[in-house]
């Protein structure tokens, strides 16, 4: 059997590099390019053509629900497995809508991860259990439950509480923080503080991302 080519896409250097290390003794399998971002990844793929792309949920620039769906979107031939830390339904049912081969999580074995691997490299189609679980509820009458959720459910999803909601909403009018302090009396530092927390619970590092991950996920 000749060798897998396979492409990481991963905003987490050390995410990257964990399996690189976890695949380095595997003969069949050849990795030959990465990504640290969903808009590398789609050019990454293009250019060095791998087998499968294993790709995360949630990056900058595009997700990779995103760049599996351009990549189906684009015809190429190129097997894809989502690798996340997240089992949420809303997640596995988007995955599943734009075409992905495969939904792993980051806590499989290394059996299962080279299990789903081959299995998506030959045309197959990879769920890990709880995933499994999730699809047959879903598609138990044929079809697929929307995978779209009430923004409530999205809020959830992050933990954010009523008070980081309301900074959400003022951060997303531009407001600084001395303007959010303002308007809902409290400190400026207490609003440097909530704001701090809102990028830390989104897993954002800028402003710009912020804005972004609140839009993707309409959470304002």
């Amino acid at each position: 059997m000749s060798k897998i080519r396979i492409v990481l896409a991963d905003d987490h250097v050390l995410v990257r590099d964990g399996i690189k290390a976890l695949l380095e003794d595997e003969a069949n399998i050849d990795i030959v390019d990465e990504a640290s971002d969903g808009l590398e990844a789609l050019e990454v793929v293009k250019t060095a053509e791998p087998d499968v792309l294993v790709v995360d949920i949630r990056m900058p620039g595009l997700t990779g629900i995103e760049v599996v769906g351009k990549i189906r979107e684009e015809g190429l031939p190129i097997k894809t497995l989502v690798l996340s830390m997240h089992d949420s339904e809303e997640y596995v049912l988007q995955s599943v809508e734009v075409g992905a081969d495969g939904y792993l999580l980051k806590g499989a074995s290394k059996a299962e991860f080279l299990k789903a691997l081959h299995r998506v490299a030959e045309g197959g189609k990879y769920f890990s259990g709880d995933i499994s679980s999730i699809l047959v509820n879903n598609f138990s009458n044929g079809k697929a439950a929307s995978a779209q959720k009430p923004k409530k459910a999205t809020e959830d999803l992050f933990n954010l509480t009523k008070r980081e909601t309301q900074i959400l909403t003022l951060v997303m009018q531009g407001k600084s923080n001395k303007e959010i302090g303002e308007e809902l009396k409290i400190s400026k530092r207490t609003a440097e503080v909530h704001r701090f927390n809102l990028m830390k619970k989104l897993d954002v590092k800028n402003l710009i991302e912020l804005t972004n991950k609140a839009r993707e996920y309409d959470l304002v």
